[in-house]
């Protein structure tokens, strides 16, 4: 999870990065006091906190994609596949990359 791979102000449970990431997928890059609706969604968390928290997950991401973190050897099923390339592409959509 984005909030091990750097030290935060405050941990994020379970939960709360489930909330979070429901909230983005709501929250678009292009809604007015994003940050607020996703702190109000998530609970518990400044907007500052989920900006933070929002631009971990990006350098993260950044780092995935650039090859600087080995992918794990996970086994592909084809219906399966589609899926989660289709999740993907709506979640980069959304992120400001």
């Amino acid at each position: 999870m984005a909030s091990n791979s750097r030290s935060s102000s405050s941990s994020w449970t379970f939960k709360q990065n489930k909330m979070f990431e429901r909230a983005l997928a709501v929250y678009d890059k292009d809604t007015p006091d994003r940050w607020h609706n996703v702190a109000n969604a998530v609970g518990g968390k400044s907007a500052e906190e989920v900006k933070r928290h929002y631009d971990i997950l990006v350098e993260d991401l950044i780092s995935i994609e650039t090859g600087r973190v080995p992918l794990p050897n996970y086994k592909t099923f084809e219906s399966n596949s589609r899926a989660i390339n289709d999740f993907n592409t709506r979640l980069m959509k959304n992120l400001k990359i």
